[in-house]
């Protein structure tokens, strides 16, 4: 996340009802990262971290020291500058969403090369102690070596092509370029209702070739509706001709890119929201019986019977 801390930290605070993240216009103002919730109806966390900039890797900025963060999160919201504003900061000068993006993903890129490396190395000089250990090493340092094959090419190792037992053996890395990425689109209020601008259109083709999501949000329109009731922010929405809040795209693009699923348990003592994911089975249902190999569909209401 790079450049401009205003627009992600404000991004930030008018995503999650319970956080004040400092925004001021200039970079870096973000330094420890920020953490807030936000019910979606269950709990989404989201973290609020330094930006990037070129060179990171090299110590440029405020380095690469808060990657930590990114490996603890399951998805990445890369927040790209698509405004113009000459009142509003740029650390490079210029306004343009895929060079930001080519700079932070190649910092990504090699933090994650860094580690395969030495990963690989590791498992070179190691001895497997059993044959069923030998197997495991043997699998992880195939999916390894597709990695580097496609950070090496430039690419993501989301693109890689890994077998399930594959992505399995390289889950603990946490590879920074292996986790779901979207792209959230920081646009001026008027381009709302216009995805054809050069600047959005640019962020949503450069997407579609490395398995990204995209979203278009405003974080100056974001701020303002945090002071709106339901009606109003519904109005306000409607003059700008956009369809719903930034926030609710964020939360359904989060949801697809992680493969989560929302049901709903209702009984006399309480209603839950429940977040599972995609495939998941569940045990008999009520309003319609279904048996324990039933597939959990988005917005299932469940009860579930138990032998007492």
């Amino acid at each position: 996340m790079r450049g401009l801390r205003t627009s992600t930290s404000t991004l930030f605070n008018a995503l999650t009802s319970n956080s004040k993240a400092e925004a001021a216009n200039f970079p870096f103002c973000t330094i420890e990262p920020n953490i807030g919730m936000r019910p979606v109806p269950t709990t989404m966390e989201f973290v609020d971290i330094a930006g990037l900039v070129k060179g990171a890797s090299k110590g440029e900025g405020l380095g690469n020291k808060f990657l930590a963060n990114i490996r603890e999160c399951d998805s990445i919201v890369q927040v790209v500058r698509c405004f113009d504003n000459d009142d509003v900061i740029h650390v490079e000068g210029r306004i343009d969403p895929v060079e930001d993006i080519d700079t932070i993903n190649f910092e990504l890129a090699l933090a994650d090369l860094s580690q395969v490396e030495k990963r690989l190395e590791r498992l070179k000089k190691g001895k497997a102690k059993t044959t069923e250990e030998g197997k495991r090493n043997e699998v992880e340092a195939a999916a390894l070596a597709k990695i580097v094959e496609a950070l090496e090419d430039g690419r993501a190792a989301r693109t890689a092509d890994l077998e399930a037992e594959e992505k399995e053996a390289v889950r603990g890395l946490c590879l920074l370029t292996l986790k779901p990425l979207i792209y959230a689109g920081n646009v001026a209020e008027t381009d709302l209702a216009d995805d054809g601008a050069s600047n959005e259109h640019a962020l949503k083709e450069h997407a579609k070739g490395e398995q990204s999501g995209v979203i278009l949000v405003s974080a100056q329109v974001e701020s303002e509706l945090m002071d709106l009731d339901e009606a109003e922010a519904a109005e306000y929405l409607a003059d700008l001709g956009a369809k719903e809040r930034g926030l609710h795209s964020l939360i359904r693009a989060t949801y697809q890119q992680l493969g989560l699923r929302t049901y709903f348990t209702t009984g006399e003592k309480e209603s839950r929201a429940w977040t599972i994911r995609q495939g998941m089975t569940a045990p008999q249902g009520l309003v319609r019986l279904e048996g324990k190999d039933y597939v959990v569909q988005e917005g299932d209401i469940m009860v579930f019977r138990f032998n007492v």
